[in-house]
């Protein structure tokens, strides 16, 4: 039993105003929205999805609306002193994905219509701009104050066909049409403020809003969104010692392991680690640590975009990105490597002021897992769910030390997977057990560099080292020579762990596994 009754946990909340008046966790990040206000009059602000945007600007609004009650032992309670209460259009873009262009004129203007009644507006324009300009001069003249503006995920009708060349400039120029009043509209306009997943720089918001301060990188605001571990551990240090209890864990062992599975983001550098704060509510209210983020749904966009840029599962590790690759326009990308970052997929590991390179790697176990699971699909085509029994299966192999279960189970899975069109590519081979010893929760690489050559694929458990060569219609026999004849296996005498090395042939006629050998 509980020795003491814990605060509910506002999961899949993020209403500010719901979180503080039904007494549930709120890690205090009001002291960001103070300094935030004071800084610059236009802000943007990019994070992933579900990553706390949508809570940030309902508690902004909340304190634009004078909401002095919600803040109660909160940072800002001492530092305000006026509370002045503003008018406040809060737009959310949220729900106007997949829609054509009719539609997204529609929803935007019914989105203008809910503030045009409660500001006096009877006979609004045609064009949406026109009614948002109209729309702030009446705010501004009814209540003698100056108006806010809140977009969250000011991107997202956009965001599903970023990857379609026809479709993407007619919905920009609907986004575009839409925002352009914010710039004319400035003597009227106390505070505007932005959320969204990527940058657009093709809409009025940044072409125009030249004074627009994106915020995503500045050191000052790296935890502005998201859960450190020093919020953690002291706004939510109960809930890790109920996790341990559930799960017969020390509280150092929870920690550790809720590090593993939801840690790793940095947003700039040097940066706090910070948690996913979905998933690790989710974990806290159901005990139980699991794929919340990933689980919530995976956005069509990144893997359209992943195959459009012809992206292999393991180059997502270790890439390498300049701070100005961070800022390119989204329409213009050279590479995927900033919507990675901006979507979550991958994150900031490190920074070498030299060369003035940002190191990018997987944050963590879940993205890592997720993002492979996703991926699963181009290598086994639609048999997906078998293909995730079968991992599961071949996991277990691996844990029993059993080689010749794993790789029979894998053997006879590809039989079933229909015919595809790289099944010749020894790189197909190599990318899709990337993917499943990815799954695993296994450190991998590839084309990992000896002084002798290259290993095709590197495996590490907690009992052994992997050495695993790939040959395509030739035999394990001719691997296994290969890692001998190179001394692939001396490189790492020094790992700590026995070193077990795998001879691996692929029969293209067959899409399968010819033989193996270890």
């Amino acid at each position: 039993m509980e020795s003491k009754r814990l605060k509910r946990l506002p999961v899949g909340i993020q209403t500010f105003e719901k979180i503080r008046e039904n007494n549930m966790l709120y890690i205090d990040k009001t002291e960001y929205i103070w300094n935030m206000i004071h800084f610059c009059k236009y802000i943007f602000l990019n994070r992933p999805r579900r990553f706390g945007k949508s809570l940030l600007v309902s508690t902004l609004q909340a304190y634009f609306e004078g909401r002095k009650d919600l803040f109660k032992g909160l940072f800002i309670e001492t530092a305000e002193k006026e509370w002045t209460v503003y008018p406040v259009l809060r737009f959310d873009m949220s729900l106007g994905k997949h829609m054509e262009k009719d539609q997204l004129e529609r929803y935007l203007g019914n989105r203008l219509a809910e503030y045009e009644g409660k500001y006096g507006i009877t006979n609004p324009a045609t064009d949406n701009n026109d009614r948002f300009t109209a729309l702030i001069q009446a705010a501004y003249e009814k209540t003698g104050k100056k108006v806010v503006i809140l977009i969250d995920e000011y991107d997202a009708p956009l965001l599903d066909v970023v990857h379609e060349e026809k479709t993407l400039p007619v919905l920009r120029n609907v986004m575009r049409n839409f925002y352009s009043p914010l710039k004319a509209s400035d003597p009227y306009l106390q505070f505007v403020f932005l959320t969204g997943i990527t940058k657009f720089s093709q809409l009025s918001i940044f072409s125009v809003l030249n004074n627009l301060m994106n915020i995503s990188m500045d050191e000052e605001y790296a935890a502005v969104c998201g859960i450190t571990k020093e919020e953690m551990m002291t706004q939510a240090y109960d809930y890790i010692e109920r996790l341990a209890n559930a799960n017969k864990w020390t509280n150092e062992e929870t920690v550790r392991q809720l590090a593993k599975q939801y840690d790793g983001y940095h947003f700039t550098w040097p940066s706090p680690d910070i948690f996913n704060p979905f998933s690790l509510l989710n974990a806290f209210a159901r005990n139980r640590i699991n794929n919340y983020w990933f689980a919530s749904g995976t956005p069509t966009y990144l893997i359209e975009m992943l195959r459009k840029f012809d992206v292999v599962p393991a180059d997502i590790s270790n890439m390498q990105a300049l701070a100005s690759d961070f800022d390119a326009p989204t329409e213009n990308m050279a590479s995927i490597t900033p919507l990675l970052y901006q979507s979550g997929y991958v994150t900031i590991k490190d920074y070498d002021s030299t060369s003035l390179l940002y190191t990018l790697d997987i944050p963590n176990g879940e993205i890592r897992i997720g993002l492979m699971d996703s991926l699963l699909p181009n290598y086994v085509s639609m048999r997906k769910e078998a293909g995730n029994t079968t991992i599961a299966k071949m996991y277990l192999a691996l844990i029993k030390e059993d080689l010749d279960e794993m790789f029979r189970l894998l053997q006879a899975y590809l039989l079933t997977v229909p015919y595809c069109d790289n099944a010749n590519s020894e790189g197909h081979y190599q990318q899709l057990l990337y993917v499943i010893f990815s799954l695993f929760g296994r450190y991998v690489d590839v084309e990992v560099h000896t002084p002798t050559g290259r290993v095709d694929i590197v495996m590490k458990t907690a009992k052994a080292l992997y050495l695993f060569e790939l040959k395509l219609n030739m035999s394990a026999q001719a691997a296994m020579k290969q890692i001998d004849l190179k001394d692939y296996a001396s490189k790492f005498a020094l790992s700590g762990l026995p070193v077990v090395k795998v001879g691996i042939n692929f029969d293209p006629e067959r899409r399968t596994i010819g033989d193996w050998k270890f």
